[in-house]
Order: C-alpha cells, then structure tokens, then sequence
C-alpha cells in the first residue's frame, strides 16, 4: 500500500511541473525502484560518479562537500517530495563535488539516469517536464537563494525555511540547517533564542 501511495506523490510532483500523458508517466514507472536508506547511509560519495536521480519518498538527505582542511558544509537539504541526486556528475559522467547523505531512515524511489534522460529525449511529454523542472529547480529557485544568501538576514533566511518546511527543526540536526543557511551553529542559536523570546 505504502509503494502506492509514494508512487502516487512522485506522480503528482511530475506533473506539477507539467501536465504529462499517462502513458509518459508510465516510461518513468516502469524505471523506477524502492529503496531504503538507514540514517547516516551514504547514497553518493565524493568523487563517485552520479548514475542515479532520486525522488524521496519519506525521510531526509543532505547534500554536503568537504573543503582541505576537512571542514564540512551543506549544499542542500531534501525532503519529502524532493528529488536528490548529483545532477552534473550524471550529466557529465565525471566525479561528483559533494556527498548525499540519509540524515533519517529515508525511502527513496531511484530511477537510472541514463535510462530517465533517454525517455526524456524520446518523449515530448517528458521534454516538457524536463524542461519546465530545470527553469523551476535551476534557474528560478537557485537566483533566489543566491539573492537571499545576499539581500536577506540569516533571521529572515531561517524564518522563509520554517514557513516552508514547519517541523524541520525538529527534524533536522541544528547544525545542519545552520551549515545550510550558512551561519554558525551558534548564530542559529542565538536567532532561535530571539524568535522565542518575541
């Protein structure tokens, strides 16, 4: 019941980006596979190469790189309804940038890349999802995060994260969302204390 139940959420998330056909989204089912990730699993080391796209079905990932001093930062958080993967390791076959990890016992539903960007190239249904996906993921969400990361106080930036994901700070460990936010633990600390305090 549950694998239905997912496969009804990556379906309705596909065609929030575009009215796809029946029998496009089928191209997608009969490639995607269930898997369970335990918390601190790794999905996807540094330096492996991506051949996967993921669609999270329950759970968390994070997305982290290690700079040479051996210090860790957040690239991105992925919650339900996400989908997580190393986009330009699979694209380009070369060794991805940063790692993914599962931050809670997480369910993903997996699909192979090279087969996903084939039905893509063959399917106009698909092509206009793939395109409306990357407009929303890569150019529209990302100039706005960069902006905020700018225009906007790590207050204002930790205040837009709640309103989308309420319980993630239940959820997700602090210094995860500060590293995301990117501020110290101790800055989030403190802006958490003012926001109770208000």
């Amino acid at each position: 019941m549950e694998e239905t139940q997912y496969l009804s959420a990556f379906k309705d998330k596909i065609l929030s980006y575009y009215p796809v056909s029946e029998e496009a989204f089928e191209l997608f089912k009969s490639i995607t596979v269930f898997q369970t990730i335990e918390k601190g699993e790794i999905l996807l080391r540094t330096g492996q190469v991506s051949k996967h796209i993921n669609f999270i079905c329950k759970g968390a990932i994070i997305a982290y790189f290690t700079d040479n001093e051996g210090n860790t930062y957040n690239k991105n958080i992925f919650l339900e309804n996400q989908f997580a993967g190393s986009a330009v390791s699979a694209m380009l076959k070369a060794p991805s940038e940063f790692a993914l990890q599962a931050i809670e016992d997480t369910i993903i539903i997996r699909m192979d890349y090279s087969l996903y960007k084939e039905y893509i190239y063959k399917n106009d249904d698909l092509k206009s999802f793939y395109i409306a996906y990357l407009e929303k993921n890569w150019i529209i969400d990302k100039e706005q995060r960069e902006i905020s990361l700018v225009m906007e106080n790590a207050t204002v930036r930790y205040q837009k994260l709640l309103a989308t994901y309420p319980d993630i700070d239940k959820r997700i460990p602090l210094q995860h969302i500060a590293s995301h936010l990117a501020i110290t633990p101790t800055q989030l600390s403190r802006i958490r204390k003012e926001l109770k305090e208000k």
